[in-house]
């Protein structure tokens, strides 16, 4: 079967691989009929990934049709459309039972397809815990509706969930890529009394004000201006940064009203420095996302009554033969992309 396939360092290639097959009796293999590039995927190609092993089926955002399941899988059963979680957990260690999947204690638990075991960017993918791993998608439900449950959507509504936002909130996220529109998407749930995005590109901005004309919408130069001229407060009550850029983990907390939340979502490829001489007396409270990709039937009774769609991320779309094509148009922000779906013929 056709497999995109980490190679080396700043090297994938579509290999060919045997099918997979079960290895445990809580496993299920899963057909996959789309799944999507994440910038993560990207983070492994050029090695700011070191647990991520060569030779692996790259690829954790998909969906498919359950094909085979393990003698202990209650959940779900052949022939059922499934979305597939980023994270593997067990569901029965301290940090499962309490709802914090991504710190699951399990030797395979965390981020494992598509870093450490075989992912989605091919035709058939193992799936650990698949009881705990794997969501029935509602009938009325797309699989293009459905494509991000796993991973994007559920780190964008986990960090709105920890930001503890009320309807009285001025609330400013920033970064407007894929992830920061997931979290908008979340934030909008919450009904907050305005919404600020903070992006630099021009397409993402405009995209932003086409699809959601109630957000507020501003640029990093003017940010800490803007935000101060449109909050109650003298800044935001929730900020939300998910762009991850050098300067933007302090442009976070610059622009919080003193007790606020900074719930920091983004991944940095540096250390950031948290400079508490400067922030004195801000008495701010910092959280930290993650995709503890526990609330997703929640996320898909959402989608399935219309409260969430996603769809509009989706700009490009191509056969798993043509993913190279794919990443080269992603990985260098071609053609306007924001996401992209690999749909298996």
């Amino acid at each position: 079967m056709l497999s995109y396939t980490y190679k080396s360092h700043n090297k994938f290639e579509l290999t060919d691989k045997p099918k997979p097959e079960l290895l445990s009796s809580r496993d299920a293999i899963v057909r996959v009929t789309m799944s999507s590039i994440c910038s993560s995927d990207l983070h492994i190609k050029h090695g700011s990934v070191p647990r991520a092993v060569p030779g692996i089926t790259v690829g954790h955002e998909m969906v498919g049709i359950v094909e085979s399941v393990g003698s202990d899988v209650t959940k779900v059963k052949p022939g059922d459309r499934v979305t597939v979680n980023v994270e593997t957990f067990c569901g029965e260690c301290f940090f499962c039972k309490k709802g914090y999947v991504n710190n699951c204690t399990d030797k395979n638990g965390g981020w494992a397809l598509g870093c450490r075991i075989d992912g989605g960017q091919t035709e058939f993918v193992r799936v650990p815990y698949a009881d705990m791993g794997l969501n029935k998608i509602p009938d009325s439900v797309s699989d293009e509706q459905a494509l991000f449950v796993g991973d994007v959507l559920a780190t964008g509504f986990w960090a709105t969930r920890i930001s503890e936002i009320t309807e009285d909130d001025t609330v400013l996220i920033i970064g407007a890529g894929p992830t920061g529109i997931c979290t908008l998407l979340c934030t909008m749930l919450k009904n907050p009394k305005r919404i600020i995005v903070c992006e630099k590109d021009k397409n993402r901005i405009d995209f932003v004000k086409s699809n959601y004309p109630e957000v507020l919408v501003c640029e990093p130069e003017s940010c800490k201006e803007f935000v101060l001229e449109n909050s109650d407060h003298g800044g935001a009550d929730v900020v939300l940064e998910v762009a991850g850029a050098e300067d933007t983990f302090r442009l976070a907390w610059e622009c919080a009203r003193p007790n606020a939340v900074v719930t920091v979502v983004a991944l940095y490829d540096k250390a950031q420095t948290l400079p508490l001489p400067d922030m004195y007396g801000k008495n701010l409270i910092f959280k930290t996302g993650g995709v503890d990709g526990c609330d997703c039937d929640e996320i898909l009774s959402l989608i399935a009554e219309g409260k969430i769609d996603t769809t509009p991320l989706i700009t490009h779309r191509f056969a798993l033969k043509d993913i190279e094509k794919a990443y080269d148009i992603f990985e260098n922000k071609l053609d306007g992309v924001i996401k992209i779906a690999i749909v298996n013929e």
